[in-house]
């Protein structure tokens, strides 16, 4: 019998958005690596959004010898914690528009992922980003809620 196989290549599959470990990949017995180790920073540009405004969100290393194969994350309205918004599909990734998500397109190593959010055409609000970077298969941080970009004043 062949090995099962072992991960997701072209990214999370649309049921990571409602399984029971939301945020988390389906990775057998392997479960999140603690928070407070989480090598990696997720920093978006706003966390505050217009009707149809434009969010960059950037996932990388706290040092550039950290590299990861993957990740998972969702846009969610900062008061009501509803999935909210669309991703803007980029190279080497894949959207999940059922969750307000966006995930690797593949398995090489990455330095950083550079992402757009689009907001609600009707809306106005405060969103936040979460969800999961995956360093190898079975070593993973899920739940990481991402920062805000702090500006300088000058």
């Amino acid at each position: 019998m062949g090995r099962a196989i072992e991960s997701f290549p072209n990214g999370a599959p649309s049921d990571t958005c409602v399984k029971k470990r939301p945020n988390q990949p389906n990775h057998g017995q392997a479960r999140p690596q603690p928070l407070h180790t989480n090598p990696f920073e997720v920093v978006a540009s706003s966390e505050s959004y217009h009707p149809g405004q434009e969010i960059s969100v950037v996932v990388y290393p706290h040092t550039k010898q950290e590299l990861f194969r993957g990740f998972f994350i969702q846009a969610r309205d900062a008061d009501t914690n509803e999935w909210i918004g669309e991703w803007v599909k980029s190279e080497n990734t894949n959207t999940i528009p059922e969750c307000a998500a966006i995930t690797h397109g593949d398995n090489k190593d990455k330095l950083a992922a550079k992402l757009i959010w689009k907001a609600p055409q009707n809306k106005r609000g405060r969103v936040y980003f979460t969800g999961t970077v995956l360093q190898s298969y079975g070593t993973f941080w899920s739940d990481i809620i991402g920062k805000v970009q702090q500006h300088s004043s000058a």
